[in-house]
């Protein structure tokens, strides 16, 4: 990976399609058990806020110096305002984003220690799949978005956001402005993406859609080849954590080994990949380039607390 691909990924543009969230964190210390049920009493101390899901991949492709807009679905809740708050102070794109007032804006809290150790879990959602009026707002800001942009990304959390005909637009609109679509899967939507440029499933999402082993390079590489039949997809970016990432670009094969050097949390690794290697197509880079980036990216990542972004100071 070449200085100069760093320097290239100012203002290239990455459209990003998917489910957007807020990460609430409430930080507290735990000094006993309740009385009431055998659970920690939890004393707070503060709270953050973080943008998730596809909002953290928008997240990281603005922090590396890229120009983010979003395409999702919000509620017409106090989340709304907080995410496009965020997304304004982060400079990045909001036009996209369609408020419906019978959904809420997805929110997980989460109640964690001060030593950051995760105590419960509360997801506030609405995650039906749109359809109607509102999956055709969707695919109109796809369609008008989709020309001023270099690369389009899908985030599919499986909150309802990333349907059938909005994962077929994204497509569409990949081969029609002829710019990569990147896609970061969730399996029970595996035959939304036929026809996408780039799908990056960890290797569990691999196993469950293949039906078969990845724990050796070996097999790294049979469920590449498998998975890219079965979705449909040019190419395949599997990410297996403490073992790296294994890409099937074509005839061309390369395993990279993982760079962390210290994991503190995996949460929002994958939009950390999926941000970095869709900005580094877009600035016209080859997939293994790309994805050299991406790995180095996830490295640094995965050693801070939560949804965390990298810079390309960091990379440097």
């Amino acid at each position: 990976m070449s200085a100069g691909l760093l320097d290239r990924l100012r203002d290239r543009v990455v459209l990003i399609v998917g489910d957007l969230m807020i990460d609430h964190f409430v930080f507290g210390r735990v000094e006993r058990i309740s009385p009431e049920a055998p659970v920690p009493v939890v004393r707070f101390d503060h709270e953050e806020y973080r943008l998730g899901g596809a909002a953290n991949v928008a997240n990281n492709v603005a922090a590396l110096g890229g120009r983010a807009e979003t395409i999702g679905v919000v509620g017409t809740d106090p989340e709304a305002a907080r995410l496009r708050q965020e997304f304004d102070r982060r400079s990045i794109g909001t036009t996209g984003l369609v408020a419906d007032p019978e959904r809420c804006t997805t929110r997980k809290l989460r109640v964690v220690t001060t030593r950051n150790q995760q105590v419960a879990r509360v997801d506030y959602e609405t995650d039906r799949e749109i359809d109607g009026a509102l999956q055709t707002a969707l695919i109109d800001s796809l369609d008008a978005l989709a020309g001023s942009a270099h690369a389009i990304l899908v985030s599919d959390y499986l909150k309802g956001v990333v349907s059938r005909g909005v994962a077929a637009a994204a497509v569409a609109a990949g081969k029609r402005h002829d710019i990569p679509v990147l896609v970061d899967p969730k399996v029970p939507h595996i035959d939304y993406y036929r026809g996408a440029s780039v799908i990056t499933p960890n290797h569990h999402e691999a196993e469950a859609v293949t039906h078969m082993r990845v724990r050796s390079s070996d097999e790294a590489r049979a469920a590449a080849r498998r998975l890219r039949d079965v979705a449909g997809c040019d190419r395949v970016l599997i990410t297996r954590g403490e073992q790296g990432m294994w890409l099937l670009d074509g005839a061309h094969e390369i395993e990279l080994p993982a760079e962390a050097r210290e994991v503190a949390d995996v949460t929002g690794a994958g939009d950390t990949v999926i941000g970095a290697l869709a900005l580094g197509l877009a600035a016209g880079a080859s997939l293994t380039d790309a994805a050299r980036l991406a790995n180095r990216a996830a490295g640094i990542v995965v050693g801070k607390f939560g949804p965390a972004i990298v810079s390309v100071e960091e990379l440097r």
